[in-house]
């Protein structure tokens, strides 16, 4: 109750930080989305009023009403977004890993094309001071600090995100109105009948949806920051953001109708809305607000991937902690994987409205997956079949006609999106099906049939001792298991003698914040088994955890971890500890599917530039002792092999 009530508070610092942190991929789309709706056509009522109308109600029907009202009910213990959104329907249906995958892909494509298409939109605007100015070297410039600031966290940046974002809407808002003054019969638009008249009797109407559409690019963010900022905050602070873009949208259209007739060419109808003397300001105040824009996608995108490798989608990378801060976290990997898509996207484009083809195409595939788990999450959660058939009914329609439309960008740059959206995909699809197939044929044993055996080698001096404390990371799940391998370890490759055996398992929940562990005492001051309970947003700092637990049960008095040497023993000496962790690969005797070699052999190429078991454990490396052990997923059989006689 308490968590609900805090989702829904409101704040004047929360409605602040919401501004900065979740609304700047929605809000400098006004800066591209009027342009790309005109195109090289003439400027015609039908296109200028059809579109600006169409923008109004995408923005009602999809962002508002699907993302502000009733999606961001969905919150797993106060956490948002796509992966969010699975955690809570995954126990009832294994095949809705297929969207989640794909919206999850599509996400990230969309966060490696969102930073140059808004730069690049705002700094083209100098165009109309400075005619020959090169823009390409200023969008790379900005975006290379932009990614190098990652590195040390954007906690104190952050605290300015509100402020600066408050003045960018008010400014769309004032420009807005001051166009909307001069044209007031744009106001018409608000009807319905415009926007149905552009798509059912303009020749090719249909098709400028896929510009549309860029109007609500961000939408997915307003969920996917429900943590950072909370929901109450966001549904307030959007009632504000909505009505500055609705004004800056009709203020364009307004300026468009007062040139009715004419060719756009290169000029942008956002920088047209201002007088010459604010157009250095209104452009240095646009390239800070596509800054903050990008900077949201690029920690999103750190956040999705986080949640991902809890979730077992994406390979185990390194991960930092900047600060303290909620929600602060830096992946370096993917800083980079961005950056140098940021970087490709601007050489190859090179111009914003060459951008606009592949921008939207990904955000709409992310949009229907969300549909599609909202729709299952409404149904496990009882809602009225008639409920939940029409929000399934209603958006699929709106999105598929979306995306419909956005196919016809395909061979102009949205071949770009799909591109990357395949490759992610692939990369998330190879490691959960790898890591099923391995889990699909790991043996396990009872542990109890080996507790007599690990009391036996641990009194036989006649075996060299290992270690004081073992301590073997474990893939079972259940208290009464451990892994085959791991008693193969112990008894067989390496008889390691210790006088306490501990097992450790990590088990990854559906709640983002978890923090639990429990303690099975097997054999009293000879076996335990510990699991931790980590939440799917938690670090793995298992070195940490397992010092913490030691001290419990010390403090309890449910061990003894003094050195069990009598000369180290009588002077309280703490005995030492070593962990094992057991690496796999692929043996060469495997005799496996044409599909699953693939997968497999892919899972151990991507595998050699991930993390280290040991670090993603949080282990410490000079306690660590890794063994490779071979994975035999599938014996070779029936081998041609026959013996022969030996010549006399």
């Amino acid at each position: 109750m308490d968590q609900k009530s805090n989702l829904d508070k409101v704040t004047a610092a929360g409605l602040l930080v919401a501004m900065g942190i979740i609304y700047g991929d929605i809000g400098t789309s006004p800066l591209y989305v009027m342009k790309a709706i005109v195109g090289d056509r003439p400027i015609t009522e039908d296109i200028v009023l059809g579109g600006v109308s169409c923008v109004f109600w995408t923005l009602t029907l999809i962002t508002t009403i699907k993302y502000v009202i009733l999606i961001l009910k969905a919150d797993n213990n106060g956490e948002g977004g796509t992966l969010a959104l699975f955690a809570l329907v995954r126990r009832h249906a294994k095949w809705l890993t297929v969207p989640t995958m794909i919206g999850g892909a599509a996400l990230l494509a969309d966060g490696i094309i969102a930073p140059p298409i808004s730069v690049s939109s705002a700094i083209e605007g100098l165009e109309i001071l400075y005619p020959d100015i090169q823009t390409i070297p200023i969008v790379i410039t900005i975006l290379t600090i932009l990614f190098v600031v990652q590195i040390f966290g954007t906690k104190v940046v952050g605290y300015a995100f509100g402020p600066i974002m408050a003045v960018w809407f008010s400014m769309l808002a004032i420009l807005g109105v001051s166009m909307i003054v001069q044209y007031p019969m744009v106001l018409k638009a608000l009807n319905p009948y415009y926007a149905f008249n552009l798509l059912a009797n303009y020749p090719g109407g249909f098709y400028l949806l896929g510009a549309v559409f860029l109007c609500t690019t961000g939408a997915e963010a307003l969920y996917s920051d429900l943590g950072h900022c909370g929901r109450g905050n966001i549904r307030i602070s959007w009632i504000y953001v909505k009505t500055c873009l609705i004004l800056n949208y009709f203020g364009q259209a307004a300026w468009l109708m007062l040139h009715e007739g004419q060719m756009l060419g290169d000029k942008k109808p956002f920088f047209q809305l201002m007088p010459e003397w604010f157009i250095l300001p209104g452009i240095a105040i646009a390239t800070m607000a596509t800054i903050i824009a990008s900077q949201a996608m690029i920690s999103g995108s750190f956040s999705l991937i986080s949640a991902a490798i809890r979730l077992n989608f994406w390979p185990k990378v390194k991960i930092h902690y900047p600060s303290n801060e909620r929600g602060q976290l830096y992946i370096p990997s993917v800083n980079v994987l961005l950056y140098l898509g940021c970087i490709a996207v601007v050489l190859y484009f090179r111009r914003s409205e060459n951008m606009e083809a592949a921008y939207g195409l990904a955000i709409t595939v992310t949009m229907l997956m969300d549909t599609i788990l909202m729709s299952y999450f409404l149904y496990t959660h009882r809602s009225k079949k008639r409920f939940v058939f029409t929000f399934l009914t209603v958006f699929l329609l709106i999105e598929f006609a979306f995306l419909f439309a956005n196919l016809e960008k395909f061979p102009h740059g949205g071949w770009v999106s799909l591109l990357i959206c395949i490759a992610l995909g692939s990369v998330m699809y190879i490691w959960l099906k790898a890591s099923e197939i391995k889990l699909r044929l790991t043996e396990f044993e009872k542990l109890d049939k080996y507790l007599e055996s690990l009391k036996e080698l641990s009194k036989d001096i006649t075996v060299p001792k290992y270690t004081t404390h073992l301590i073997f990371m474990s893939n079972a799940s259940r208290e009464s298991e451990i892994e085959s391998k791991i008693i193969y370890s112990i008894f067989q490759k390496r008889p390691k003698r210790a006088d306490v055996y501990w097992f450790v398992h990590v088990d990854t929940t559906d709640e983002p914040n978890t923090l639990e562990y429990k303690v099975k005492h097997c054999a009293q001051d000879d076996v335990y088994k510990i699991t931790f309970r980590l939440g799917f947003r938690q670090p793995h700092k298992i070195h940490l955890y397992f010092r913490h637990v030691l001290e419990e049960m010390v403090r309890n008095a449910q061990v003894d971890i003094r050195s069990r040497y009598e000369s180290l023993n009588k002077h309280n000496v703490i005995g030492d500890f070593r962990f094992v962790v057991l690496k796999k690969f692929l043996a060469s005797e495997n005799d496996l599917p044409f599909w699953e070699n693939v997968v497999m052999k892919s899972y151990f190429f991507i595998k050699q530039f991930t993390m280290s078991e040991e670090t993603w454990f949080g282990l410490d490396s000079s306690a660590v002792k890794v063994e490779h052990v071979p994975l035999v997923i599938r014996p070779v059989e029936n081998v041609p092999l026959k013996e022969i006689p030996w010549d006399e």
